[in-house]
């Protein structure tokens, strides 16, 4: 099978796969392949926290043109994945000078299909973009036709927590990667001092107390398949839900904005993840740190994209709040704006990684405030 990811996160999957049970992990370009049977696709859907689909291929071989494609779609048997009553979309993806048309690709490849059970039963099943029976992926690389059932129905990023957003929410899956990246288990305290509507708090809570990725989701795409064994679904998210362990780790969110605190409040609630998080509307300029003991602090602030800032004050600030008030603390943040912003900031990076936020390309960057830190700074003031 092959898990689906974002640009960076390559690592942390086939590590998640690896501590799932998944054999024969390898890593790729945004996707990690591996092998697990269908109980292992259900669990892999629940508790992945950075992949965003899960394939299973079904057929592969070598294609030269569009009708090539169409001959060799027409002789796999699709009744054996759907019924000619269904419904289907199909997502094609090229990167071949042979194919260059996505589009013509995914029309040709229904066409194929549609006329298959055409000749078979006299009729065809229809096109459902929106909620079809069978997710199908055609995916071409050079000369090499990959043809795949996407198990996960919509993109696993869609928790089934957040019922609100605000202006500029981060993808729950690039939330998770994050706070995976920054090192974060549970066993440290946790701020996000620019919490928005709460995606990366709730990804860190869930962390934290090994609750699965998306338990809170409604379907998964294998659900509406012919095979899917409704008992063995329930015994592994049973299983996943066993495993479920309380941490005693702080989480606190900040914002100044009353509507995102709002927000943040409700998707907590339906997350149900009350008891783990606390959020309070108030300036992170104007916060001293209120925990003892090792802290990472993780958030994306503003990049100066789609909310007006003075990018420069703005992230000058965020380096005196961290330098004055959080010593003992890890802080990690991401952002687009590498020369107004991060140049800015005034604190010496001691890790960068690149990672994309949506089309964005960003860093991930890291600075270890130290016990001690603020001495040293007015010794250096005074000489």
């Amino acid at each position: 099978m092959l898990a689906k990811t974002l640009f960076g996160f390559e690592e942390l999957l086939a590590k998640e796969l690896r501590a799932l049970g998944a054999t024969d992990v390898k890593i790729g370009v945004r996707n990690v392949s591996f092998v697990g049977d269908n109980g292992f696709m259900y669990k892999a859907n629940m508790a992945l926290r950075t992949s965003v689909r899960i394939l299973k291929p079904i057929n592969s071989f070598k294609v030269y043109s569009e009708d090539d494609l169409y001959k060799k779609l027409q002789q796999i048997d699709w009744d054996k994945y759907l019924n000619v009553d269904g419904t289907f979309a199909i997502d094609a993806v090229a990167n071949s000078d042979n194919f260059t048309h996505s589009h013509y690709l995914a029309l040709k490849s229904k066409d194929a299909i549609v006329d298959y059970f055409r000749d078979k039963f006299g009729r065809r099943p229809n096109i459902d973009i929106k909620y079809p029976d069978l997710q199908i992926n055609i995916h071409i690389q050079k000369d090499y036709c990959t043809v795949s059932l996407d198990s996960s129905g919509d993109s696993l990023h869609k928790r089934g927590y957040r019922s609100a957003t605000n202006i500029a929410p981060i993808n729950e899956v690039l939330a998770a990667g994050l706070v995976l990246l920054s090192g974060y288990d549970g066993t440290q305290h946790f701020i996000d001092p620019m919490c928005g509507s709460g995606t990366i708090l709730i990804e860190a809570a869930m962390i934290a107390n090994n609750i699965p990725a998306n338990i809170n989701r409604k379907e998964f795409g294998f659900e509406k398949w012919d095979d899917f064994d409704e008992d063995l679904f329930d015994i592994i998210r049973n299983s996943l839900l066993k495993k479920v362990k309380e941490s005693d780790a702080v989480i606190i969110g900040y914002d100044k904005a009353p509507s995102a605190i709002r927000k943040a409040n409700d998707n907590i609630e339906n997350a149900h993840l009350e008891d783990f998080i606390k959020v309070k509307q108030t300036n992170f300029f104007t916060t001293e740190k209120e925990v003892e003991g090792k802290t990472i602090i993780l958030f994306n602030p503003p990049y100066g994209e789609r909310l007006e800032i003075d990018v420069p004050i703005f992230y000058k600030e965020i380096g005196n709040t961290l330098k004055q008030s959080y010593t003992n603390t890890n802080a990690w943040l991401i952002t687009s704006n590498f020369t107004d912003g991060l140049k800015n900031v005034g604190l010496r990076t001691s890790k960068k990684i690149k990672v994309y936020n949506g089309k964005l390309e960003c860093r991930l960057v890291k600075y270890e405030m130290y016990e001690g830190s603020k001495k040293a700074k007015h010794k250096h003031n005074e000489l």
